[in-house]
């Protein structure tokens, strides 16, 4: 087996940067409809009255396209979220099995999709709508086709070559084969042959018999690096079909997440964000920052942990924060011990996803039904609070290591100022668009878009429209990675659901826990466990709706759950083992795992003591929410 396996890369063919291309111009297409439709919506709504014809259909079928087509260049480029633990292993020859084993176990689940995918639009997608001029169903056919290319990708991801390249096909045929159940809809629709319905049961038992030891083996494969997607999408399939339901429902919740207008805020808010991480635009940050608190012992800590947060509040991902600023903040810090620094940076990566427009605060509001204004005031506190306790920590270390200051001068803050006065009008202008009214939640995203695209490409032209195709392609395998993961993530959280598990699970804690603060404090070791475990978006989508009831079943406030459950997936970033933020700054710094994990401890500890402090003084999250 070990000498079957090579180094795992797609292996390239004269046709594939045709079909790269035109997957990436869909996708470059598809995101550019979806900053221009709003910002036309808007333009005719407030100077003639009138509508972009058939603007939310459109947009949230643009975004079906966007999230299957983007799904598959993130395929292509590896850089779909998963765990890793393989990242552990020394032996060359045990991670290179993992890793097939992994990608086979991908390419399956994938081509269950495609097919549950085909069998939708023939059965579900009735009666036929129009999203504008185009049927509903054209626009679902990304679906099959996307799932199709993302488990023919995996399959060939697995590396195998020599007698063991039969594995690939074998794996694709019996996805294939347990499909048959979504193939007999596609062939017959609903008026299916009785052979067709025996056989149907069949499976269904046979999932009944096999789900417990299905479930431990996706744990497994989690663990090994298997993309987060694939297994969340496998534990519904599983789950689903033993519990004698469709598995086509699949599908079905994949087209229901991805035809989301609120989720458009997304890929658009994670654009502005590479626009500005693309641009100069953190080296102007820094030098204004520096100009003004340069001064002030640590000065240069108050100016990173800034930084830091106005970065993460807009792409939502902590990663890019630390990939795109880790370089220039560490030469700026070189006079603080490096494990200091490496450990503050790491810290601040995710420090901005309480204050708007972070997209997990977003999700919050869609996932609980919760007002998203009062979500965004709600972390307001407990993000300064996380801002200050990091700032006054740094600022400590500034005194015990003796680092010098810079005298101010007024001269180079007001140059600063200038400078970077672009950059800075920016939240000013989305809090004043949301707060007028001006906007929705959706236009302001394609409106921050607009703003960093005319101010980075025309006004300070540090972006070429050559290079804006080169921001497009870096941000779309995270837009990818992200819509993957919250579609499939809406399939188990509709079996959680629909099994009225977390009500069931509400009343077991009511009558096994009465107090409310032994209830928060299990909350936040429950919470602090999944964020180290799992991605944010898939916790919002699947933890979030379980405790949900419980707080209500406790009395918290809806708001002041929502900032808790943030808080923690926060420390969790930064939680070994598998804690993003440490992977993502290892490579950054080029830093073993262990060695990050060691400096960011003391960030941890901070973080820790915040989520205690919010956790249980619920005015932090409540007290502003009262005003609007």
């Amino acid at each position: 087996m070990d000498e079957a396996i090579e180094k795992k890369e797609e292996p390239r063919s004269v046709t594939h940067p045709l079909l790269w291309k035109i997957e990436e111009g869909i996708c470059y297409f598809s995101l550019a409809c979806l900053v221009f439709i709003p910002l036309a919506d808007t333009f005719l709504r407030h100077v003639f009255n009138s509508r972009f014809p058939a603007a939310p259909p459109l947009m949230s079928h643009l975004l079906l396209v966007l999230g299957l087509l983007s799904g598959m260049i993130t395929t292509r480029t590896g850089d779909h979220l998963s765990i890793g633990l393989f990242q552990f292993f020394n032996n060359n020859k045990l991670k290179a099995a993992v890793t097939a084993a992994s990608a086979l176990a991908a390419a399956f689940l994938a081509a269950i999709f495609g097919w549950c995918s085909a069998s939708f639009i023939r059965v579900g997608l009735y009666p036929m709508q129009m999203a504008g001029f185009i049927p509903d169903r054209v626009f679902a056919l990304v679906m099959p086709l996307g799932y199709g290319v993302i488990a023919f990708r995996f399959a060939r991801r697995s590396g195998l070559r020599g007698k063991a390249r039969i594995l690939p096909v074998l794996t694709l045929l019996l996805g294939t084969f347990f499909s048959l159940p979504a193939i007999f809809k596609l062939a017959w629709g609903l008026d299916l042959p009785d052979f067709a319905w025996d056989l149907t049961d069949a499976f269904r038992s046979l999932a009944e018999l096999l789900r417990t030891p299905v479930v431990i083996i996706l744990a497994l494969l989690a663990l090994i690096g298997t993309p987060i997607f694939v297994i969340l999408g496998g534990f519904s399939l599983i789950l689903l079909q033993s519990s004698w339901g469709e598995i086509d429902i699949v599908a079905s919740q994949i087209y229901t997440a991805l035809t989301q207008n609120s989720l458009t805020a997304i890929p658009l808010f994670t654009l502005t964000g590479f626009i500005l991480s693309e641009s100069r635009a953190g080296e102007r940050l820094v030098d204004a920052f520096k100009s003004f608190f340069g001064w002030i012992p640590g000065g240069m800590i108050i100016v990173t942990v800034i930084l830091c947060a106005f970065f993460t509040s807009f792409t939502g991902a902590s990663g890019v924060t630390i990939l795109a600023l880790g370089g220039i903040l560490l030469t700026v810090l070189s006079s603080y011990p490096e494990k200091f620094t490496i450990g503050l940076l790491t810290a601040s990566g995710s420090i901005g996803l309480l204050f708007p427009p972070s997209l997990p605060i977003l999700l919050v509001g869609a996932a609980t039904r919760t007002n998203t204004i009062h979500l965004f005031f709600g972390g307001f506190l407990p993000g300064l609070l996380l801002v200050a306790a990091t700032m006054i920590f740094g600022i400590g270390i500034s005194v015990k290591n003796k680092i010098p200051v810079e005298p101010f001068s007024l001269k180079k803050a007001g140059q600063g100022l200038k400078k970077s006065f672009l950059e800075l009008l920016l939240p000013f202008v989305l809090i004043a668009g949301y707060f007028t009214g001006a906007f929705s939640l959706v236009e302001l995203s394609a409106v921050a878009a607009l703003y960093v695209f005319i101010t980075e490409v025309f006004i300070r032209r540090e972006i070429t429209f050559k290079n804006i195709f080169g921001v497009f392609t870096r941000t779309i395998p995270i837009v990818g990675g992200i819509l993957s993961i919250l579609a499939l993530a809406q399939a188990l959280s509709y079996y959680i659901l629909d099994s009225r598990i977390p009500a069931i699970f509400a009343e077991w804690m009511q009558e096994t826990v009465h107090s409310k603060w032994a209830f928060l404090l299990l909350l936040n070791l429950a919470l602090l466990i999944t964020g180290c475990l799992i991605d944010i978006f898939s916790a919002i989508m699947i933890i979030l709706p379980l405790i949900s009831p419980l707080g209500a079943v406790y009395g918290i406030d809806p708001v002041h759950l929502g900032i808790i459950f943030l808080i923690n997936m926060e420390a969790g970033f930064l939680t070994p083992p598998v804690g993003l933020n440490l992977f993502l700054a290892s490579y950054r710094f080029k830093k073993s795992f262990v060695e990050t994990s060691r400096n960011v401890f003391p960030f941890l500890f901070i973080q820790l003591a915040v989520v205690l402090i919010v956790t249980y003084i619920p005015a932090l999250s409540t007290f502003l929410k009262g005003f609007f």
